[in-house]
């Protein structure tokens, strides 16, 4: 069979016809950002703000029409609202938030400020510390643009379809926690050159299309910063809480402070800061270095008024056992830093099931 291409996708899509009588989808240039990998087509259609729930239909059809193209085994289709130009922006308000994900009890956030502290090895460590407390977990990775969890797992492949109409998905699976990331279906070199729109359309799909098994806590590796992934995952779920990751200088804490602010602001509860690359232990000589500095995350959860959850050193074996995928906490499970994610783990599932986990759910009103 042969591959599918763009054209083929553009042909169908030219047979469905656009609002308003302007033509089909591809005349009026409503499509976008086609990307295509083995059998998954990924795209988005236009719209204005005023009619995205008008163009629900068209998005459905679209969607038809291209998982009958021989060779398709699933459509993601975003609608992307772009505003009318000299239209005044009118403020949108969001859905409430709350909305359960089927089989998944707790949700935790790991974010960070600003990229390179560490956060994602820390989201993979602190799950698999989670998973050896006995409890069932499962990973996120909500980092879109940078998916690093199957890497980090050592992962590969693609999901297996949940049912006959390819509507689902089965999370991958390893060391016991189900993993599921925009990397596995999409190559690893192929830059995802999306809108806001498509890439929360893709973070939902990929956090409620999936057939996930029973579990206590499920931890999403946010993307750094504090953008259209953390708005869509505070809008849309009811989270038990965030994890920031920092560095201990003070420019890595500059932006931690920005990332815990967010969550504060949507009402989402911070159980604590981690100090990530907090110090190096030589291993030739044995002395200490704080190469970043050291115990600044410590003073700033103090000075913020969080928990502060554990310091975590910097070590070559972390870095090649990550590059391998084969985190630490899993593969040398009586090592330092294994125990170090366990006391970290510990912590946060204490914060978990001691917090006020059943709070109403804020609505998030967001001004363009």
């Amino acid at each position: 069979m042969a591959a599918v291409s763009k054209d083929d996708v553009t042909q169908v899509l030219k047979r469905i016809a656009a609002p308003d009588g302007r033509g089909n989808l591809v005349s009026a240039g409503l499509v976008s950002d086609i990307a295509i990998d083995g059998g998954s087509v990924m795209f988005a259609l236009t719209t204005d703000p005023a009619q995205l729930k008008a163009m629900e239909g068209t998005r459905a059809a679209a969607e038809k029409a291209v998982l009958a193209i021989p060779g398709v085994s699933r459509a993601m289709i975003a609608l992307t609202a772009e505003r009318t130009p000299g239209r005044a922006p009118q403020p949108q308000q969001a859905a409430p938030r709350g909305q359960g994900v089927p089989g998944i009890k707790h949700i935790v956030a790991v974010a960070s400020g600003k990229g390179g502290v560490g956060k994602s090895t820390t989201a993979v460590n602190l799950a698999l510390a989670l998973h050896s407390l006995g409890l069932r977990v499962a990973v996120l990775d909500a980092d879109v643009y940078g998916p690093s969890m199957p890497k980090l797992f050592g992962l590969d492949g693609k999901p297996e379809a949940a049912d006959a109409e390819g509507k689902k998905m089965k999370p991958m699976k390893r060391f016991g926690v189900e993993v599921i990331s925009i990397g596995f279906l999409v190559p690893e070199d192929t830059p995802m050159i999306w809108r806001g729109p498509m890439v929360m359309s893709a973070l939902t799909q990929l956090l409620r299309e999936v057939e996930w098994s029973e579990t206590d806590v499920m931890i999403v590796d946010m993307p750094p910063g504090t953008g259209d992934a953390q708005l869509t995952l505070a809008q849309q779920t009811p989270l038990a809480g965030a994890v920031i990751v920092s560095t201990p200088q003070d420019l890595a804490l500059i932006d931690a402070r920005k990332g815990l602010n967010m969550f504060r602001k949507v009402n989402v509860p911070v159980l604590g800061i981690v100090e990530n690359m907090s110090y190096f232990i030589c291993t030739k000589c044995g002395e200490r270095h704080e190469i970043f500095g050291h115990g600044g995350a410590r003073e700033e959860a103090e000075r913020l008024g969080v928990p502060f959850l554990g310091e975590v050193p910097l070590d070559k074996d972390v870095r090649e056992r990550s590059d391998r995928g084969e985190p630490v906490a899993a593969t040398v499970p009586e090592g330092l830093h294994a125990g170090i994610y366990r006391d970290i783990a510990k912590k946060v599932w204490a914060a978990i099931e001691g917090g006020n986990l059943g709070r109403a759910a804020p609505r998030i009103v967001v001004e363009n």
